[in-house]
């Protein structure tokens, strides 16, 4: 379901969390529509929180350490990232309304960004939103291979360690369910979301990790 909203005023920082809490999120058609519309997914993407699945492979990595993985150190260039153009999609639903909307949250403590480098250079990173126990994952991108699989396994060690009880995906990709990523009908999620928002969850609880110690945490849940 998705209605659209073409007056910029709007849709607030607080309005934007409300609609959160009721399952609802914004996306725009491409970056020059500076319109947005509402959507509330049918079946709604998660990743249990104690089901990730890696990859032989993928923990290799993770435990060598490859990427230096920071939090809320790049907030602005995450985004910039997640809305540059790849190959196989010239256009992105990220335009300025929603940059602007999602820094604004970031700057109020309810939007997060995890960034991968190889020493200076942003290689890859994710970003989401925290509203109570519960971490809505919006974007990922990557200029190394594995640098977002990373950084998503540094994500999720960090809401174990904090408290988090439900990350959303929004949607299921086959990249997300090679993670273990699950559909859920919307009357469950809304079940799942109305107990997630109750109570309070730390995302900074958790310093920067090696990889090899976010394995760990990971294993533990």
């Amino acid at each position: 379901m998705s209605s659209r909203d073409s007056a910029s005023s709007d849709i607030t920082p607080e309005v934007l969390l409300r609609a959160y809490a009721c399952g609802i999120f914004p996306m725009a058609e491409s970056v020059d529509d500076p319109s947005l519309f509402w959507v509330e997914p049918e079946i709604r993407g998660l990743i249990p929180l104690d089901g990730l699945r890696i990859s032989s492979r993928l923990a290799r990595t993770v435990r060598s350490d490859a990427f230096r993985v920071t939090v809320d150190t790049a907030f602005k260039a995450v985004i910039d990232g997640c809305a540059a153009p790849t190959p196989g999609r010239d256009d992105t639903w990220i335009n300025r309304r929603i940059r602007d909307l999602y820094t604004a949250l970031h700057e109020i403590g309810h939007c997060h960004s995890v960034e991968a480098w190889q020493g200076d250079n942003l290689v890859g990173g994710l970003y989401g939103v925290s509203l109570g126990r519960a971490f809505f994952g919006e974007s990922m991108f990557h200029h190394a291979r594995d640098a977002s699989k990373v950084a998503l396994v540094h994500l999720v060690a960090r809401l174990i360690a904090g408290g988090f009880v439900l990350l959303d995906t929004q949607f299921v990709t086959s990249h997300l369910r090679s993670f273990g990523a699950v559909e859920v009908p919307r009357r469950r999620y809304r079940a799942m979301l109305d107990q997630a928002i109750v109570g309070n969850a730390d995302f900074s609880r958790l310093p920067d990790v090696s990889g090899a110690e976010a394995l760990r945490i990971i294993a533990q849940s």
